[in-house]
């Protein structure tokens, strides 16, 4: 990337000053959207000057976010995530040259507040288990780099302050620490859990209170104008473009560091009033001794969230219910009094669903190309994700389906009745049995599962074509963990 040295730098325009969610304030330094500040004082009654002197405007400036080693980094890090073109259709492998001949004109509008970003292509994308679809917000290859930039210079200024009980999008922290804090809280007696699901969370966030709470500790000017449009930014959809009145666009790296800055308040209000409870991203636990006391908090946070941060809570998918029959991030856990972490149900069905979606990809393919190049993949990431479990007959279930289904894909392949015969011979069964099982007039799935297939084709011989078992590689995962 051409990174020219740095130049001298020209004051936003007071209509930019507006739109990075400046307080509106009067004489009296009153605002429509006063900030609090330590123990609830105004930022807005204390003036602007004593706010930036509160913040961390020359780290998180618009400087550091153009300087050369930054952006080298994000340019790095979209390009090994690819990811699907925006509204211009520029591929993420045209964003290197492009760059080369524009990046002087793009940095220049940075530095000057002029940077208007394009909108967001929208994308729907069904829910798992068929529960309508979600919208994703895809910006430009250009945008996802300026997001990027963005996002490693702001988040080491807000990382530090959140919650310890945040998980989501942070580094150092994961999803599996969420499940085992979860666990911890269940040993420890907090046997009830309050399931709380924001409804539509990216599509109805408030600009105005996204923005005063990054105004906290952000005090250039340049950068809360630019994230602000960023989320402003209308949506383009059949060649047509829409404004975007509230909410935020769901896709960009910028919007899990905002969603973490707007939830921080759930975060810091529950730790006032003493709860134990994991939040990751949009997905908060809450975990409580009884169904009463579950009830009673599910009932306030609602309240605060509602007039506080303007967000609804789904009060069809929140309840109080015992951890054992509820699902978070994807585990769910025994009723034990030392509860075992386990693989929910819903979690096995959607992995059903993209290998019934492989396997009939996979008809007529070689076998071995099919196992390397589209299931070993899914399979690795997936058993990675929920190495965590402790219960693992579902792991041995799955292991012998997958085989079954690979054993049905060869005998559909064969066809005929010969073909069946000498391919089973080969695999070492007799003259007799062979002829036996290749006119026995079974369907494909019965013979998949019969005895003469699982002898010609073992568990070692699907071992030597690379097939990841579960069960094998879930052991070895907990070994060296």
């Amino acid at each position: 990337m051409n990174m020219e040295p740095e130049t001298g730098l020209s004051m936003a325009t007071q209509d930019t000053d507006r739109s990075a969610g400046m307080p509106n304030t009067t004489s009296d330094g009153s605002g429509r959207n006063p900030r609090e500040h330590g123990d609830g004082v105004l930022v807005a009654a204390m003036g602007w000057d004593h706010f930036r002197s509160e913040t961390t405007s020359a780290a998180g400036g618009m400087n550091a976010v153009v300087e050369r080693e930054n952006m080298t980094e994000a340019l790095r890090r979209v390009e090994r995530n690819k990811g699907a073109a925006g509204i211009d259709q520029m591929p993420v492998r045209a964003l290197r040259p492009f760059l080369k001949e524009h990046w002087s004109r793009i940095k220049e509008e940075l530095l000057s507040g002029r940077y208007r970003p394009s909108p967001v292509r929208d994308v729907m994308i069904p829910k798992p288990g068929g529960q309508g679809v979600r919208t994703l917000g895809i910006p430009t290859v250009v945008d996802r780099l300026i997001q990027q930039a963005l996002h490693q210079v702001l988040s080491p200024i807000f990382d530090p302050f959140f919650s310890d009980h945040s998980y989501g999008f942070r580094p150092g922290r994961s999803a599996h620490q969420a499940v085992r804090q979860a666990r911890a809280y269940v040993s420890g007696g907090r046997r009830w859990v309050v399931d709380m699901d924001l409804e539509k969370f990216f599509d109805t966030v408030n600009h105005d209170i996204v923005m005063s709470r990054v105004g906290r500790r952000v005090g250039d000017r340049r950068v809360l104008a630019v994230i602000r449009r960023y989320v402003q930014a209308g949506t383009m959809m059949g060649g047509v473009a829409s404004p975007r009145p509230e909410g935020t666009p769901q896709g960009g790296p910028l919007s899990p560091l905002l969603s973490n800055i707007l939830l921080d308040d759930l975060d810091k209000e529950l730790e006032r009033r003493g709860h134990a409870f994991c939040r990751y991203a949009d997905d908060c636990n809450i975990y409580v001794q009884s169904r009463r006391a579950g009830e009673r908090v599910l009932a306030s946070i609602t309240r605060y969230l509602t007039t506080r941060l303007t967000l609804t809570v789904n009060r069809d998918k929140s309840t109080v219910d015992r951890p054992w029959r509820r699902t978070f991030l994807g585990y769910s856990m025994t009723f034990h009094r030392q509860p075992r972490l386990k693989v929910a149900p819903a979690s096995v069905q959607r992995l059903k669903r993209k290998l019934r979606v492989l396997f009939r990809r996979g008809r007529g393919r070689n076998l071995g190309r099919f196992i390397t190049e589209d299931l070993k993949p899914l399979l690795q990431g997936w058993i990675s994700y929920f190495r965590l479990a402790e219960v693992t007959g579902l792991f041995e279930e799955r292991d012998g389906w997958l085989r079954r289904k690979l054993r049905n894909l060869l005998w559909r392949q064969w066809k005929r009745t010969g073909t069946r015969a000498r391919k089973l011979m080969h695999r070492g069964l007799d003259a007799v049995r062979a002829w036996c099982s290749a006119t026995n007039g079974r369907g494909p799935w019965w013979n998949s599962g019969a005895s003469h297939m699982n002898q010609a084709f073992p568990k070692s011989y699907f071992d030597r074509c690379g097939l990841v078992s579960l069960l094998d590689a879930l052991r070895r995962l907990q070994r060296v963990s």
